[in-house]
C-alpha cells in the first residue's frame, strides 16, 4: 500500500523498530547474567545433603545413633509438670524413635504440680542421649537426664506362687527380705522389694514353687548423697520448684 515502508526484502523477517525495555533489547534475551549460576553458588552435587535415612514414620534416624555401638542399661529422670497426657506423650515420643523402654514408672515430687518419672532403657550411648534431648524439646518437660553414678533403685514386685509347699515358700521370702501379703489354700501371694539384681534372683528362688502371676514396677531411682536427681533439680527444702532451662 502507498504510503508505508519497510526496510525489509521479500523473504526476510520484518525488523523489530519497537524501542527496547528495561529488560533489554530482543537480542539480549536469555543471556543476561540470571542466565547462568553465580560463581560462588555450588552445584546440586556440590551441596550439603542431610544424612542418615528416615523410618516409617518419615523420621530422619541419626546416623551416629544407627551405628554400631554397645548397649548398656541406663535410669533417665525427668521432672514434669502434671499435665493431661504428659506421660503418654513421654512413651510415645520415645516409641517413635524406635528406642524400647523396659520399663517406666511416675509419681509426685516435693513440689506440688510437679511428678518424676523413671525411665529405663537398654541402649547406646547416642542413643540415650538421643532420647534426652527428644524428651528435653517437650514443653510439660522441666528437666532431664541420666541418673548419674552409682543411684540408689529400687521397685516392688508382688509374686503370686502355688501354695503345696507354705514353709518353703515363707523360708525364701524371708531370704530375700519378702512379706507374705496372701494366703490361701491354692496359691500364695509375695511383695518383695529391692535393686534388680536382688529382685531377679528372688524371683528365680520361687521359680521350684511354679509362679502363677507377676507384676513388678519397674525400678524407681534417686541419685546418692547431694548429687540432683535431675540436672537443675533443687532439694525440697529450698521451698523453690526446678525451672526450665533458659
Amino acid at each position: 500500500m502507498s504510503g508505508e515502508s519497510s526496510d525489509s526484502q521479500p523473504g526476510e523477517d520484518p525488523i523489530d523498530t519497537r524501542p527496547a525495555t528495561d529488560g533489554g533489547s530482543a537480542s539480549d534475551a536469555g543471556s543476561g547474567s540470571d542466565a547462568t549460576p553465580a560463581a560462588d553458588q555450588p552445584g546440586p552435587e556440590e551441596r550439603d545433603h542431610p544424612e542418615g535415612r528416615r523410618n516409617l514414620e518419615g523420621i530422619r534416624i541419626d546416623p551416629v545413633v544407627e551405628a554400631e555401638h554397645e548397649s548398656r542399661r541406663a535410669v533417665i529422670s525427668a521432672l514434669v509438670e502434671d499435665e493431661p497426657g504428659v506421660l503418654a506423650r513421654v512413651s510415645g515420643l520415645v516409641s517413635r524413635r524406635q528406642f524400647n523402654i523396659e520399663s517406666l514408672t511416675v509419681g509426685p515430687t516435693t513440689v506440688d504440680g510437679h511428678s518424676r518419672i523413671t525411665m529405663v532403657v537398654e541402649e547406646t550411648d547416642p542413643g540415650i542421649d538421643q532420647i534426652e534431648k527428644q524428651m528435653a524439646k517437650l514443653k510439660p518437660v522441666i528437666s532431664v537426664g541420666e541418673v548419674a553414678g552409682d543411684a540408689v533403685t529400687s521397685e516392688l514386685v508382688l509374686l503370686k506362687v502355688q501354695a503345696d509347699d507354705p514353709a518353703a515358700v515363707h523360708a525364701v521370702s524371708e531370704m530375700y527380705d519378702g512379706r507374705t501379703v496372701d494366703a490361701g489354700p491354692e496359691t500364695i501371694t509375695v511383695e518383695l522389694t529391692g535393686d534388680n539384681a536382688s529382685i531377679d534372683n528372688a524371683i528365680g528362688a520361687f521359680e521350684r514353687f511354679g509362679i502363677v502371676e507377676i507384676a513388678r514396677t519397674g525400678p524407681t531411682a534417686l541419685a546418692r548423697g547431694d548429687t540432683p536427681t535431675a540436672p537443675g533439680e533443687k532439694p525440697g527444702t529450698a521451698g523453690e520448684p526446678t525451672t526450665h532451662d533458659d
